[in-house]
């Protein structure tokens, strides 16, 4: 009996009158307000009202015993890709004898900022369904769907039953996966331009290769004396070139690069380039590190090649927080000598917002130069560049474009005055972000320097 009171309780509970009830219900009203004047129109509203009570009694009575028939299932990517749309599939199964015409609205987590989500569909009797629809998030972390919410509307159209299907999951979204794997295709087809001299490399491998017999010209300082004592003549070392360069992403956690474009930070776009980038140079037989800093150091990941290094940076990046406060540079120059292991390419993305913020980091990004070939990016203002395009009309116009064209030249001013000091620039619109830093490094590796 309890169950029987609690079921009824549920059921009362998630019913909803539609807008069809309450345009009867005001008819009959009209009705017998009329009778004050015609007696017959109010016996007429007795009739429909209580014709209308009946027929939402066979809507209510349809909706009760079709509910517990109604199961669903909610099967999303198992990860999701910052900035990607992503299809999400929802299959709805429907157990009974009849069909509705029903609504999907699904729990879907704060951060897509969608409030209005809702799919309609027909529910087939004995049949399922199957919905889809796609999200983009814009924020990296573990995104929380909630349950399924199905509404049925009565064959009547008096009312609907809400069906609550629990379906609690928990995504986390990781940095672009997709656009790792469509850059590294594109970055197998590439092919260095022709006619580039290849420059000697700036790295030197001590690893071991073999112990062998002297000739001429081989480096004193590599005799073996131990295997000469046995042998009794001259043995040297002999060691593998390496190929396997050590490339650094170094991104900038500061304030300067919680610049929002297209509803993405700048953060975000470095943190999808940095995934894309050393994927690829993985996949060209480098060794990829990744480092981040801002007030202080964050994650150092040292350079390798292995197999399941690709998942360290991807995890690496994924739980990457942004710092409201200004970033240390000093701490790049100090990461360079006592944490990287070696000469290595570092190619950095940071923002500048001035000349005189580029004047108080220039000494920094000299000295780190000295030690290791640096690359720094530059980030394009889209939304001011776009303002050029616009039409003049007036004054203020005239005022706002130049405005906007000061900017822009002030940015190719930075841009040639880290040339002139020793560091390689790309100079890039957020969107080209990942394509333009991937083509300097093949750029630098086809002319020798990496």
């Amino acid at each position: 009996m309890k169950k029987i009171i609690t079921d009824l309780l549920d059921h009362v509970r998630f019913l909803y009158l539609k807008d069809r009830f309450f345009v009867a219900l005001g008819g009959c009203l009209l009705l017998s307000v009329m009778g004050f004047w015609w007696t017959p129109t109010y016996y007429l509203a007795i009739v429909g009202l209580l014709a209308l009570l009946g027929a939402l009694g066979y809507d209510l009575f349809q909706l009760a015993l079709a509910a517990p028939k109604i199961t669903g299932r909610r099967t999303p990517p198992k990860i999701l890709s910052l900035s990607d749309a992503s299809t999400v599939r929802v299959r709805i199964q429907n157990s009974g004898q009849q069909g509705f015409r029903a609504v999907l609205t699904d729990e879907l987590p704060p951060e897509l900022q969608i409030r209005d989500h809702a799919l309609s569909f027909d529910l087939e009797p004995e049949g399922d369904q199957e919905l889809t629809y796609q999200i983009q998030p814009m924020n990296r972390g573990l995104y929380r769907f909630g349950d399924l919410n199905i509404f049925l509307q009565g064959s009547l159209g008096l009312a609907e039953r809400r069906v609550n299907i629990p379906q609690e999951q928990e995504i986390p979204v990781y940095p672009s996966i997709l656009q790792m794997r469509q850059f590294a295709l594109q970055a197998k087809t590439t092919v260095p331009a022709p006619g580039r001299r290849r420059l000697q490399r700036l790295a030197k491998s001590y690893e071991f290769d073999q112990i062998k017999e002297y000739v001429r010209g081989d480096d004193y300082r590599s005799i073996n004396w131990k295997a000469t004592s046995r042998q009794r003549t001259l043995m040297v070392n002999q060691y593998e070139d390496e190929r396997a360069q050590r490339i650094f992403c170094c991104i900038d956690k500061g304030r300067t690069m919680l610049m929002p474009f297209n509803g993405l930070s700048l953060l975000d776009y470095s943190i999808n380039a940095s995934l894309a980038l050393s994927n690829v140079v993985l996949e060209r037989e480098d060794r990829a590190g990744l480092l981040t800093f801002s007030d202080k150091i964050g994650t150092v990941l040292p350079a390798d090649a292995k197999p399941g290094q690709i998942r360290r940076i991807m995890e690496s990046l994924y739980r990457q927080e942004d710092r409201q406060k200004e970033s240390n540079f000093e701490l790049l120059y100090y990461a360079g000598r006592k944490l990287l292991g070696g000469r290595s390419l570092l190619i950095l993305f940071t923002n500048f917002e001035s000349n005189y913020a580029l004047d108080r980091i220039l000494p920094s990004l000299r000295r780190v130069a000295k030690m290791h070939p640096l690359v720094v990016v530059l980030f394009e203002n889209t939304e001011i560049a776009g303002m050029l395009d616009d039409p003049t009309e007036d004054v203020e116009d005239v005022y706002r474009k130049s405005t906007a064209r000061n900017f822009l030249q002030q940015r190719q001013l930075m841009a040639a005055r880290l040339r002139q000091n020793g560091v390689h620039v790309v100079l890039t619109r957020p969107e080209d972000l990942t394509g333009d830093v991937i083509n300097k490094y093949l750029e630098l590796k086809s002319m020798g320097v990496v």
